[in-house]
């Protein structure tokens, strides 16, 4: 997120809440900064086997926006109101002009959260490079009055199994170290840890740093269990983001 986007949102934040509680959370903004400033990464293989059927209840129900038509009027008014609304639309249409799907999990009728997927690329540069039939799964979002209720994993587990349907590639998501509420929720889906990162951009060029020998030696493991002919399929480097090793340069090092 750009700096401009980062002031815009914090002083709406500030009309809606006031001096004490902007305070409040530019201190917790600070603390998540500069202490826990690691996000987990996770992946699953879509072809993978721990894919089951997971039965939706009655109750819920899942959709998929592929551009703004498709949205009501009342959907775009949620999901674009529960934070800057003018910076939300922005991100509606950029995301689905890069071909972004937006996921929406209703509870009788009420839009209870969302989240995005898109195939092949990312929004913003990340901790690896995707294939052309890897899926990003990126700012899901349950709404406050419907947390507690467990919505968050089957919402993800019921977007993977769709996606496994239409992609033999690999999906990927990540959650930031501090966020324990969405580790927990991740624990319960199919995904599995490939590694804590860092990220950081440079005068434009993005570095990415794992942490730690056993998460090193897990992306070396990933690599490794790859299905030939993959890696050349999606470019030797397909793996891993601006400022890593290559997968030919990891090769040499192991």
């Amino acid at each position: 997120m750009g700096l401009a986007s980062s002031f815009s949102r914090l002083a709406d934040y500030y009309r809606r809440n006031g001096s004490r509680a902007t305070f409040g959370r530019l201190g917790v903004a600070l603390r998540r900064s500069v202490l826990a400033n690691r996000t987990a990464v996770f992946y699953l293989d879509l072809r993978s086997q721990e894919l089951s059927v997971a039965e939706l209840p009655s109750h819920l129900d899942i959709e998929r926006k592929r551009s703004e038509s498709e949205m009501t009027a009342e959907e775009l008014q949620r999901i674009t109101s529960f934070w800057n609304p003018k910076l939300a639309r922005r991100n509606l249409k950029e995301r689905f002009g890069l071909g972004a799907s937006l996921w929406l999990i209703k509870r009788r009728s009420q839009i209870a959260g969302c989240g995005w997927t898109l195939q092949g690329r990312t929004v913003e540069p990340h901790y690896l490079k995707l294939g052309n039939n890897d899926v990003h799964l990126f700012d899901f979002h349950v709404f406050p009055e419907f947390r507690g209720r467990g919505l968050n994993p089957v919402f993800v587990i019921n977007i993977l199994n769709r996606l496994s349907l239409e992609s033999e590639g690999r999906a990927f998501i990540e959650a930031a170290e501090w966020n324990q509420a969405q580790l927990r929720s991740l624990a319960k889906t199919p995904f599995k840890r490939l590694g804590l990162a860092r990220k950081l951009s440079i005068m434009g060029r993005t570095v990415v740093s794992w942490d730690g020998t056993e998460a090193k030696d897990s992306v070396r493991g990933f690599v490794s269990r790859i299905p030939p002919g993959v890696l050349h399929r999606n470019r030797p480097d397909s793996l891993f983001g601006p400022g890593e090793m290559t997968v030919a340069e990891q090769k040499k090092d192991t």
